[in-house]
């Protein structure tokens, strides 16, 4: 996932100096790794009285990011979660009639190593699949919950949940187990995607 970060500010307070000796980059600035420049977890004031913005005072929001799988074939995994949200392909870059043809003009090794899906209306970040050599060995640490059942429960949330999952079976992905609501939860299904990545229907 990428995320931007607030530049570091520069800091000269002389409680903050001995910090600064092993926290400085190549050019003498502040890298942000110093007390005075980290936002304090608690949302404390910093010594200077600024506000850090961290679940305290406020700081402007940076609220672009994309999601970003590691794949074995990006653009199957890509279409394939175009179907399951509705994104689309973006159009190719300028000068190139198709992505076919942008693939190809690029040297051999980097042919067919990325892919990416959008949402039409804007509304939901960029999906991004990049090649890796490695498969996937391990359940993910981070996964998507695809929402079908806002609203339902009891047994008209579980047949929405059991509608998707038919139909994303039908477009390749794997079921899981089924969990049912404890009281606490609502029901979900869990799935997995042409590669196995790990997603929820909830």
């Amino acid at each position: 996932m990428s995320v931007l970060l607030p530049p570091p500010r520069d800091c000269s307070d002389r409680r903050e100096r001995w910090e600064h000796r092993a926290a400085r980059d190549c050019t003498g600035r502040c890298t942000g790794r110093c007390t005075g420049c980290r936002p304090d977890p608690r949302g404390r004031k910093s010594p200077d009285g600024e506000g850090d913005g961290v679940y305290g005072d406020p700081m402007p929001s940076v609220k672009q990011f994309q999601v970003t799988f590691d794949c074995k074939e990006p653009e199957r995994v890509a279409r394939f979660w175009c179907a399951v949200l509705g994104y689309v392909v973006p159009p190719p870059p300028r000068g190139f009639a198709s992505w076919d043809d942008f693939d190809r003009a690029l040297p051999p090794e980097r042919q067919g190593s990325a892919f990416a899906c959008v949402d039409p209306t804007g509304a939901g970040p960029r999906l991004f699949f990049q090649r890796v050599p490695e498969g996937k060995a391990v359940k993910n640490r981070v996964h998507l919950d695809v929402r079908v059942g806002t609203g339902l429960v009891g047994e008209e949330r579980v047949a929405a949940l059991e509608a998707e999952c038919a139909r994303l079976v039908a477009l390749g992905a794997t079921r899981g187990q089924l969990l049912l609501a404890d009281g606490v939860n609502e029901s979900c299904q869990v799935m997995q995607d042409v590669e196995g990545n790990e997603f929820c229907l909830d």
